[in-house]
């Protein structure tokens, strides 16, 4: 007997077994089984002992397209034309309702019995492998979340190097050998930072606390958690406080020793304090602020203010960062050091005060001793990202970029909040550059009162008079 291999196998003979066979491949391999008529409609619905759909008696006498959610009717619709078409129809996996809430994904293969015969349609609970694959999800993204917070660690100890004032020594924990020390400590201890690496964690300590140090550093491996003690200086240096905590770069355990006087927070509370803190971001390459919580300059290096294009003379204590940096844009970093204590944006404007914006990308640190509260912000220059703000008064496209960058870690409604602000400050400069200046011109422009666009103006800290080059200042009616 010769049969062509693309011709369908003739199963009309076993039209009239649809229910037993339905009950087999329940038995042997499936976890439901329906046998549908010519018309669509459900004739009978065979499961387990453990039943899948209990509610699949009601669906006799229904489409069975009507027995799966409503964004995968298509698909059983699909299967059945399949079905008439081929006599046979691929997988498909769809969603049964389920009266707890969440639908219950199965997946249908179908077959026909015959060329006017019923349809048998069997089914597999796939609730098991979408756990699995749920699981795995939550996994990957439980190692994303871990591989950031480590980032996020790394780039916090780095700020705390450039702007701490204590004695910071990175510790690898299994050698205790020192891989990194900031200048407060080659200070304290007496030797150059360069000499520091690769010696014993206990280099600069007198001899008679070396096992206290010791003992600290291996029960900071051992436990996980941070300590402190007091220790000594060699040659009557006095003693010190010496604290360490636990942290990983990669996949190396290292230590964060912190080492600092006992008076040191007296000498912090003195009015001196602050010519402390500019001496330690004096000689520091990149722009380097130091705010208090609510973002107000403490300091600044020489490098930040060449950058906003400042006088050697100008007084920066007090003043807003806002100023520079944009409201939007320092009240976002602040609040994510505050939350997370680093935050960064990769992409952001700096606007000088000879009408100069420049792209640069920001660093921030939450820098908290006992009961001050800094922010340490590290601002680098970005090449080729300098403009002028003139036609293109706002970078609108590297500002929403700086948005974006924000997902995941601010809610969407402070988003669009922060968005419209950008919008609405993007609209009234272009409104009085085009204006030249005339802020009664530039209401009309807006479709707004002279006065309700002069609380607009106070309220993102603009000047009319600074709209664009040469624009003489004007006084709102």
């Amino acid at each position: 007997m010769n049969t062509r291999v693309n011709e369908p196998t003739d199963l009309n003979a076993l039209s009239g077994l649809a229910s037993e066979l339905a009950t087999t491949f329940v038995a042997l391999s499936s976890d439901i089984a329906i046998v549908i008529g010519e018309d669509g409609e459900v004739r009978e619905v065979v499961q387990g002992s453990a039943p899948i759909a209990p509610s699949a008696g009601e669906w006799v006498g229904k489409p069975w397209a009507d027995t799966v959610t409503f964004e995968t009717r298509t698909k059983i619709e699909q299967l059945l034309s399949d079905v008439h078409s081929t006599g046979k129809g691929r997988q498909r996996e769809v969603n049964l309702p389920s009266g707890e809430g969440a639908s219950i994904p199965v997946s249908y293969a179908a077959i026909r019995l015959g060329e006017h015969g019923p349809v048998l349609a069997v089914g597999r609970d796939l609730r098991a492998i979408a756990a699995i694959q749920q699981r795995f999800t939550e996994s990957q993204q439980e190692m994303e979340r871990d591989y950031w917070k480590r980032r996020q660690a790394e780039a916090r100890y780095r700020m705390l190097f450039q702007v701490a004032t204590d004695a910071v020594l990175v510790v690898d924990a299994l050698t205790m050998s020192i891989v990194e020390a900031n200048r407060a400590a080659a200070q304290l201890f007496g030797i150059a930072q360069a000499e520091l690496a690769g010696k014993h964690a206990t280099v600069g300590i007198d001899r008679h606390s070396w096992p206290a140090v010791e003992e600290l550093l291996g029960s900071t491996r051992a436990t996980g958690r941070a300590a402190e003690i007091r220790a000594r200086l060699p040659e009557g240096g006095g003693s010190i406080d010496i604290s360490a905590t636990p942290f990983r770069s990669d996949r190396d355990l290292l230590l964060l020793v912190r080492a600092r006087v006992p008076t040191q927070r007296r000498l912090a509370e003195q009015p001196d304090a602050q010519a402390q803190w500019a001496d330690l971001v004096q000689r520091i390459p990149d722009a380097v602020v130091i705010t208090d919580s609510s973002g107000r300059v403490l300091m600044a290096n020489p490098a930040f203010v060449r950058l906003c294009q400042l006088g050697d003379d100008a007084v920066l204590e007090g003043r807003d960062l806002a100023q520079w940096i944009g409201a939007e844009t320092a009240t976002a970093l602040i609040a994510q050091a505050k939350l997370h204590g680093i935050a960064t944006q990769l992409a952001a404007t700096l606007r000088g005060e000879l009408a100069r914006a420049v792209g640069v990308g920001i660093s921030v640190a939450l820098l908290d001793d006992g009961d001050s509260e800094c922010i340490g912000f590290t601002i680098r220059r970005l090449e080729g990202a300098e403009g002028t703000i003139g036609p293109a008064i706002d970078d609108v496209a590297v500002a929403l970029d700086a948005l974006a960058s924000l997902m995941g870690r601010q809610p969407l409604p402070e988003l669009l909040r922060a968005a419209t602000a950008l919008a609405e400050r993007h609209l009234i400069r272009t409104a009085l550059q085009r204006s030249a200046g005339d802020a009664h011109a530039a209401s009309l422009l807006l479709g707004v009162t002279p006065s309700d666009l002069a609380e607009r103006l106070a309220f993102h800290r603009i000047s009319a008079g600074t709209a664009g080059d040469g624009v003489a200042p004007t006084q709102l009616n």
